[in-house]
């Protein structure tokens, strides 16, 4: 047993010191160029990101062509995994799924068999039990790997090879769209109609220096593989294309059918894309149920392949047109798909590009893989010309050859220090060939067919090498490839039909709530304690009417199921009400609190109905006040909008429709003022001004008349008492006033 040396002291830790902002600064930045990179953006040449190209790769090496069988996704998720995808499985096989969903790619590139999913937005069954393969416009995408058409790369352990882009045949970013959010920015981009990008690339193949403008009259916009109708002005979605940021409106596809007797109910045949059917029918039935589209009494989901949704209306009176512009506005039957076309340009610079760059990086792209291809094959040429030249010169030699190979011990060495006649001499190549021909190819007929191919191959080389030196005749190629993508994958084919059809917005601007609800008359209660409900019909107003324990009536007046009621509270705001939306008068009704959000500690000063261009007189218990036109106060939300500014114990205290060319008021001091009503300030919103000046206490009452007719109020015995001299009480606003008449209400208010 050797001694240990106590000198010896174990090794330290390598450590290194930077500053916090740089360590973390050049690691979240290689964070966040790993994720753009090969992850979230994809590349504008095959319009694939590597987890999806990785699919299709892995796919092709397990031979899974449209033609042939399929293969459990479970096997192919696990070869992605295993060879070049190094990450989770689920993230792997949803990603497949996705590529075979018809229903989210306009062109699926996995023919997947099995429940892989539905338009409800139920999720595809475990790996484990579906299957897939390859589909034609997959194939399309790979064509050419097998002839050095792209640059291979190390995969993540450096075991084997991988694509570092696809060939691509047909411009695959626009055509099945993308989507992705990396760090800092983020790209979608809607899925477009093969044959009009194949237009499109025609021509500026045709015209390289074609504006966007021109571009659009072949592609007029996206192509969505649920259909529905784009509304978009075109003039919006050129600026879209040209700045590669922008958005379009998409609508649902819908008809109106006949049932019979005058009914009728509409049929959603199409939904937007990327909404899912079970969500748009809930949203739908919350839309019914809170009223948001009164005309709307039911929705039903008869959908089998096909989408059909029912929507019934609620009247047969109701017009179509104006229910489903309700319906647009508050579900999901229309939509806004954002335009961001951030791509990778050559798989390395993240850009947001135009129409014309993305179809100007797909072009580029395939006259590289033409060139590249047309190379390769070149090489094949000269490759197999050597081998026939070779085989050409041992048919001319027969006998030679024969007694060699029977003969001589090493046949190879002597072949090739052989003289074939006039200083011909094979090589290594041509002479390896010629001993592993068979000697069933020593037939005659052989050696005419190996001349036809020769010649054969000599016109293909020529043809190849004027190809390379040609950039007319590279492109004429391309345009070429494109017409047969353009056969295969056209509006004349079944998957190339266009679906997604255009037409112009119908705008249902600030409809009548007496055109979306049935016009009904109704009494409105509601009581102290602001309990409100409708009773059916107009009873008559002083009919005796049960409330709950310690409370009792307050405003009850006849109204329409059209009409809409506005609340003021004591805080100042105006909240509004729809009376269709009251509930019944069988019960006590429902605390209005439960429909607008007036607090706990704010009390109802005033609750009627809207008239659309009256005018309202309103002041706080500070004696501050204004004219406010009352279609200025109509809110849109539950918790309606501030009109009448208090503080502290200020609160809002009289609303009275202004009728007349005078407002009187009278203070708590029982002190009457009467002014000119062009003295108040007309405002939508504010504190207001001083109506009158107190030492004491605050305003009691106010209201408006016109001077000729005097002012009048009910004495205390209920009669009605009017003042025609008004010359003592008439001063300048914000004066105090003088004690009020004789006989004035002891209540100190006019009504």
């Amino acid at each position: 047993m050797s001694d240990i040396d106590d000198d010896t002291t174990p090794e330290q830790p390598r450590s290194s010191t930077e500053p916090l902002r740089r360590a973390l600064g050049s690691r979240y930045l290689q964070y966040a160029l790993s994720t753009i990179m090969h992850r979230a953006l994809p590349d504008a040449r095959d319009g694939l990101k590597p987890v999806h190209r990785r699919i299709l790769y892995a796919m092709r090496e397990l031979r899974l062509s449209p033609n042939g069988r399929f293969r459990k996704s479970s096997k192919i998720s696990g070869d992605v995994m295993g060879n070049y995808h190094p990450h989770g499985d689920g993230a792997i096989y949803d990603a497949m799924a996705r590529l075979a969903q018809d229903f989210n790619v306009r062109y699926p590139l996995v023919d997947g068999q099995g429940n892989f999913g539905n338009i409800d937005g139920d999720n595809p069954a475990a790996s484990r039990y579906t299957e897939a393969r390859l589909t034609a416009a997959a194939e399309a995408l790979l064509e050419g790997l097998n002839e050095d058409a792209v640059d291979y790369r190390d995969n993540y352990d450096g075991t084997l090879q991988e694509p570092v882009v696809l060939p691509a045949a047909f411009p695959n970013l626009l055509a099945n769209g993308a989507s992705g959010i990396a760090v800092g920015m983020a790209t979608n981009i809607p899925p477009h109609n093969i044959d009009e990008l194949v237009a499109a690339s025609l021509h500026l193949i045709k015209t390289p220096d074609a504006r966007d403008e021109t571009l659009l009259n072949y592609v007029p916009g996206p192509d969505f593989p649920t259909g529905g109708i784009i509304v978009e002005p075109k003039e919006n979605i050129l600026k879209a294309y040209e700045t590669g940021r922008g958005s379009f409106r998409l609508r649902c596809k819908w008809e109106v059918e006949d049932l019979g007797r005058g009914t009728w109910q509409i049929v959603v045949t199409e939904i937007p894309y990327q909404v899912a059917k079970s969500k748009l029918i809930e949203k739908i039935a919350e839309v019914i149920q809170t009223k948001k589209v009164p005309l709307l009494a039911d929705v039903r989901d008869e959908s089998a392949d096909d989408v059909r949704l029912i929507l019934e209306p609620r009247s047969k009176n109701v017009d179509p047109e104006m229910l489903m512009g309700m319906m647009y506005r508050n579900s999901d039957l229309e939509i806004r798909f954002s335009l961001n076309m951030n791509v990778l340009i050559d798989g390395v610079t993240p850009k947001v590009c135009s129409l014309k760059e993305v179809l100007r990086a797909f072009l580029d792209h395939r006259r590289d893989v033409l060139q590249r291809r047309s190379r390769h094959r070149l090489a094949q040429i000269d490759k197999r010309l050597e081998v026939l030249e070779g085989y050409i010169i041992a048919f001319l030699n027969l006998d030679r050859v024969i007694q060699i190979i029977r003969t001589e011990d090493d046949p190879k060495a002597v072949m090739l220090a052989e003289d074939w006649g006039g200083g011909v001499f094979l090589n290594e190549n041509q002479v390896e060939a010629i001993l592993n021909m068979r000697l069933r190819s020593l037939r005659k007929l052989e050696e005419m067919e190996l001349r036809k191919e020769r010649d054969d191959l000599r016109l293909e080389r020529e043809g190849l090498v004027e190809l390379l030196g040609s950039d007319e005749l590279q492109w004429a190629r391309i345009a070429e490839q494109l017409r047969d993508v353009r056969k295969e994958f056209g509006k004349k084919t079944a998957l190339g039909a266009r679906r997604t059809q255009f037409a112009e917005a119908t705008e249902i601007e600030d409809v009548p709530l007496e055109m979306m609800i049935d016009r009904e008359p109704i009494t409105v209660v509601c009581s102290k304690m602001g309990w409100i409900r409708a009773m059916k019909g107009h009873i008559a107003l002083d009919s005796a009417l049960k409330f709950k324990d310690g409370d009792e009536g307050r405003f009850v007046f006849h109204a329409e199921t059209t009409d809409r009621l506005l609340v003021l509270g004591t805080n100042g705001r105006f909240y509004t009400v729809s009376a269709a939306n009251l509930p019944g008068g069988r019960g006590m009704g429902e605390p209005l609190r439960l429909m607008v959000d007036l607090p706990n500690d704010v009390e109802i000063v005033d609750l009627f109905i809207h008239k659309p261009g009256r005018k309202l007189l309103l002041a706080s218990s500070a004696g501050d006040g204004f004219i406010a036109p009352e279609d200025d106060l109509v809110a849109q939300t539950r918790s309606g909008k501030q009109v009448l500014n208090v503080k502290g114990d200020v609160r809002a205290k009289i609303c009275k429709a202004v009728d007349g060319d005078h407002v009187a008021v009278v203070g708590e001091n029982r002190k009457v003022l009467v002014f000119a009503i062009e003295e108040l300030p007309e405002m939508s919103r504010g504190k207001g001004v001083r109506l009158q000046k107190y030492k004491d206490g605050g305003l009691s009452d106010a209201t408006t008349f016109t001077l000729a007719n005097g002012l009048s109020w009910k004495d205390p015995a209920g009669r009605t008492r009017t003042e025609n001299d008004l010359a003592e009480w008439i001063g300048k606003r914000a004066t105090a006033g003088r004690m009020a008449p004789r006989g004035f209400p002891r209540d100190n208010t006019f009504t």
